[in-house]
């Protein structure tokens, strides 16, 4: 339980009768998208939840999204108006928070209120929309545009990586020791297939060959699948059919026209499959089917799909891209995101070793054991800790 707070916003007792304080997390962004940001705040909640039962916490949720943010008796859900990211957010979310009383807000969205009754403890993901403007649409650009004033104003800041620790500090000026690493966690149902006939099932439902190589994210340019395509239509001819397919599973993001256009002209359009968003459960069932999992960003902030892939007992050939290495150590193997044909190469490699392919497995089942929701509550506890006290 986080106590001692010496302002008296909340006035309110713990369960056990020890003062405690109220948390808001911003959950609204859920209602509209079920991307990383969405998954991170449910998995942390949950674990928050296990970290600290007796501890007040409030979801903040939009008035359109009818599911519990997290079912525990000490989660209380507050249906709020504002919508995340629009253009009046920063005029009416403070005065829809005022009747909660909160002693502390999270925005794991990047961008808390500017004008707020209690301290704020963002995350910041990575910062993509600075290194790449140009992938930015109008709307996402200007909510992107308040980052400065976010963390110059935050009470605690968060970062998913040293990666992103590192951009904070040289793309927006702030100090390292204000920013706590906090690694994202793998999810424990992420693991190896524990009956080998659901998976098979699960891909004659689905229409996908026995094995295939995988790919999961969001459709948009910094993911970086043109090299990836390239790759592919160099295994024409060195793969078996199945193993020389692609599954794409991801929702489109912004600024990705002419990915279709590009497989038929490759001539692939019988070797990659894209099957759009997927369902939380059909995700582990793609990670345990896949012999490979592909990923050639050319910038991440942590990298969840391959750590996610490497618990399913999937080997993983990702780009040189930052975090990426940080996050995922020796267990992959690892191409320039600008050489298609190495991606091809080290594909082909883990179908001609069986040794190597073995290896692979088990790297990446011990670093994806290093990732646990556990643990990044405790540290995201300690956060919430120091904000409340400054």
């Amino acid at each position: 339980m986080l106590t001692g707070d010496k302002r008296p916003r909340g006035r309110h007792m713990g369960r056990k009768g020890t003062p405690s304080v109220r948390i808001g997390i911003d959950a609204r962004l859920a209602a509209y998208r079920e991307g990383g940001i969405t998954q991170y705040t449910r998995q942390l909640v949950a674990a928050l939840i296990r970290q600290a039962p007796d501890q007040e916490w409030i979801a903040l949720q939009s008035r359109r999204d009818r599911r519990p943010l997290c079912a525990a008796p000490s989660v209380r859900g507050a249906a709020l108006w504002t919508p995340p990211h629009h253009r009046w957010e920063q005029w009416t979310l403070p005065l829809e928070l005022l009747p909660h009383r909160l002693d502390l807000i999270h925005s794991p969205d990047f961008i808390p209120p500017l004008r707020r009754p209690c301290p704020a403890v963002i995350t910041v993901h990575d910062l993509a929309f600075l290194r790449f403007p140009e992938i930015l649409t109008e709307e996402s650009r200007r909510f992107y545009g308040q980052i400065g004033r976010a963390v110059a104003g935050a009470e605690g800041i968060i970062a998913v990586s040293e990666g992103t620790r590192r951009d904070l500090h040289h793309l927006l000026g702030v100090p390292p020791e204000r920013v706590a690493v906090v690694y994202h966690g793998c999810d424990p149902r992420f693991r190896p297939p524990a009956d080998p006939g659901a998976v098979a099932a699960f891909c004659r439902r689905r229409g996908l060959p026995d094995s295939f190589l995988l790919w999961v994210g969001t459709l948009e340019p910094r993911k970086n699948l043109p090299v990836l395509l390239e790759a592919m239509a160099l295994l024409k001819g060195r793969l078996p059919e199945d193993r020389g397919t692609l599954v794409l599973a991801g929702a489109p993001g912004w600024r990705e026209e002419g990915l279709a256009e590009r497989v038929r002209s490759l001539g692939l359009a019988d070797r990659v499959r894209c099957l759009g968003p997927v369902a939380a459960d059909d995700l582990v069932l793609l990670y345990q089917a896949a012999w490979v999992f592909v990923f050639p960003s050319r910038y991440e902030g942590f990298g969840l799909p391959p750590v996610e892939a490497m618990a399913c007992g999937t080997p993983v050939v990702a780009s040189t891209a930052p975090a990426l290495p940080e996050v995922l150590g020796d267990a992959v193997l690892y191409c320039s995101p600008d050489d298609p044909g190495a991606f091809a190469g080290a594909v082909q490699r883990l179908h001609e070793d069986p040794a190597l392919y073995r290896d692979r497995v088990g790297a990446g089942l011990a670093q994806a054991a290093r990732y646990r929701w556990d643990e990044a509550a405790r540290q995201t506890l300690a956060v919430y800790r120091r904000a409340v006290a400054a």
